[in-house]
């Protein structure tokens, strides 16, 4: 299983904090794809952080990983 935090307005998006993915393997860009259309998620300009680093659209997740996606965040 894969482990995914949301942050900002995505958790408010998809009503939670964390969610976990029964998928032995796939790429961040197959785990954005699933998400923006099983939660109706905002993640362009998002990124991805896969153990603590921060991860391109071809990197491969794998089970047991931990995945952030961190939305872009604006401050004055």
């Amino acid at each position: 299983m894969i482990k995914v935090f949301l942050f900002a307005h995505l958790q408010e998006r998809a009503g939670r904090q964390e969610m976990t993915i029964d998928k032995g393997e796939l790429t961040v860009k197959e785990l954005k794809e699933r998400l923006m259309e099983e939660y109706d998620l905002p993640l362009d300009g998002v990124m991805v952080a896969v153990n603590e680093q921060y991860s391109l659209e071809d990197e491969v997740i794998s089970s047991g990983d931990v995945v952030a996606l961190i939305p872009p965040v604006s401050g004055g």
